[in-house]
């Protein structure tokens, strides 16, 4: 177990790094890295589309194939050409991406608790996407689909379930006619819709699915699909014939990698290597894990029904259904194994306010681990403990860097579970209790832990989502600043220029004071 943790504990610190890198070249919201489900998503639409003009322009037939290819492919650079070859690259691509998300997801340690119903639904993806892939190849019918098909006969026919009926097929040039045809076209065109299905089955359980990239990474992912066409077109070796066995084709490792594994070993070990990385990624789940966050608990007294719970939960884990004692109302119910223990639903609660003049503060839902209600008098407390002005309040999360580190005699730090289950009225609170000012932080821009913790708080302190910060709170007495948990010395500058300017403030903006404190010592 603890080679296993260092191995993703590894993995992870590279993917860290490599989307440092990124970040600064594009930002978090272009950052490739942050948004590969979205790219693979891209890359599909891509492949799907100039497939089906391949389809259109393409003549039918075994013999007819290769020679309306070679003319799509005289010249590369003409809208044809440039099509075959983006949606040759575009499948590279989809497969790398494929690829990268499935390793970056494991080394996060997202393959467990709720989220394991989208591990395990990728799953069949993988291989729907290989076999996909492999059946493209046999279209053109040169000799690289020559040595792709009777490579897979050849890996079919150990299976008793053929026992060699697979491979006769191509055992003289004579054998093979249109209905061989018939069947590339149902597998590469057939495969992909099973694809499809399948990627809605791995996402429907996902609140606000990443669908489609910015437009600026969908353009530059183009952009660059596009120069590689023009640079370095697809190849069309020559024609298939049986009479002959190819000597030297020019594989596509990203898709074929399987029919060296096969010659370089034999076909049962390419079997049961196929069958190892099946049943290895699908009991991931099932091996041991961090114990879960205690689920959202609903109260129905204070639940108004207003469904905005349910509309930011970033995994359907809130549905609304009727109020059991007010007819006409609804009231919000968690389901447990999607919770992923986030608190994004409290801070969407507009009962979560911490003006209420109630000396327990009950919420609409709430987290049992961390309540709205513990939060305001932690918050009352530590503000009264402070000893220099000017008082700064900090707002982090746990899953980015760890804000009470930044404690000191001028400074109160309060980690949340996620920075998006942060109530804006709890802001003005702070300044109204005695702070000179708030600074926000949590995950970086498009790497939220939980997906949109971090996007929904940047939009309700902006205003621009319910319950949004009011406006009479001075702009100059907060701070918003991303930080992830390798951003430390970022985010202690960022605070030191905070002061400064809440220094030069000096009282101008100070929000009146609350009269009545809740400050607990227990």
């Amino acid at each position: 177990m603890k080679s296993k943790v260092n191995l993703r504990t590894g993995v992870r610190a590279v993917f860290e790094r490599a989307e440092d890198l990124f970040d600064a070249g594009f930002g978090g919201a272009n950052n490739p890295l942050r948004h590969l489900g979205a790219l693979g998503f891209l890359l599909f639409w891509i492949v799907a589309i100039s497939g089906l003009y391949l389809y259109i322009v393409l003549d039918t037939g075994i013999t007819q194939v290769y020679e309306s290819v070679r003319a799509l492919s005289s010249d590369p650079r003409a809208p044809g050409g440039i099509l075959r070859s983006m949606h040759r690259y575009g499948a590279d691509g989809f497969m790398l991406v494929m690829g990268l998300h499935l390793v970056r997801e494991w080394a996060f340690g997202r393959s467990h608790g709720f989220r394991w119903y989208s591990w395990v639904s990728g799953v069949p993806l993988i291989w729907l996407a290989f076999a996909s892939g492999i059946g493209g190849y046999w279209i053109p019918w040169d000799r690289l689909a020559q040595f792709s098909a009777l490579a897979t006969a050849e890996w079919l026919d150990w299976l008793p379930l053929f026992g060699g009926a697979i491979s006769r097929n191509f055992a003289s040039p004579g054998v093979l006619n249109d209905r061989f045809f018939t069947l590339l076209v149902f597998i590469h065109l057939g495969v992909p819709l099973l694809l499809l299905v399948a990627l809605w089955a791995h996402v429907h359980r996902i609140s606000r699915v990443d669908h489609f990239p910015r437009r600026r990474l969908a353009i530059g992912t183009g952009l660059t699909l596009l120069l590689l066409a023009l640079i370095a077109p697809a190849r069309l070796d020559a024609a298939a014939d049986l009479s002959i066995v190819p000597a030297e084709v020019a594989l596509d490792w990203f898709i074929l990698f399987i029919h060296p594994l096969a010659y370089a070993t034999s076909s049962a070990t390419a079997w049961l290597f196929v069958a190892a990385v099946s049943v290895l990624l699908l009991v991931l789940p099932l091996l041991p894990h961090p114990a879960r966050q205690p689920v959202a608990r609903v109260s129905p007294a204070n639940c108004n029904g207003c469904s905005r719970c349910f509309a930011d939960c970033p995994y359907a884990a809130v549905v609304m259904e009727p109020h059991p004692d007010k007819p006409g109302h609804k009231l919000a119910r968690v389901i447990p194994e999607l919770c992923a223990g986030c608190g994004i639903c409290a801070g969407a609660c507009p009962s979560s306010t911490p003006f209420r003049s109630v000396e327990e503060l009950v919420t609409g839902i709430d987290m049992p681990q961390q309540p709205v209600d513990a939060l305001r008098r932690e918050l009352a407390a530590r503000l009264a403990r402070l000893e220099a002005a000017p008082r700064a309040v900090v707002f982090g999360c746990t899953e980015a860097f760890d804000v009470r580190a930044l404690e000191d005699a001028r400074t109160c730090a309060i980690s949340l579970l996620c920075t998006g289950m942060l109530p804006p009225s709890l802001v003005e609170y702070a300044l109204r209790s005695g702070a000179d000012g708030v600074l926000v932080t949590g995950c970086r821009e498009g790497g939220c832990a939980f997906r949109l913790g971090n996007g929904w708080i940047g939009e309700r302190l902006r205003g621009e989502r319910e319950p949004h910060l009011r406006a009479s709170v001075p702009a100059q007495r907060l701070r918003v600043l991303w930080a992830d948990a390798r951003d430390g010395e970022r985010l202690r500058a960022g605070l030191a220029e905070f002061r400064r300017d809440l220094d030069a403030l000096g009282d101008a903006h100070r929000p009146r004071s609350i009269v009545r404190r809740i400050v607990h010592h227990g």
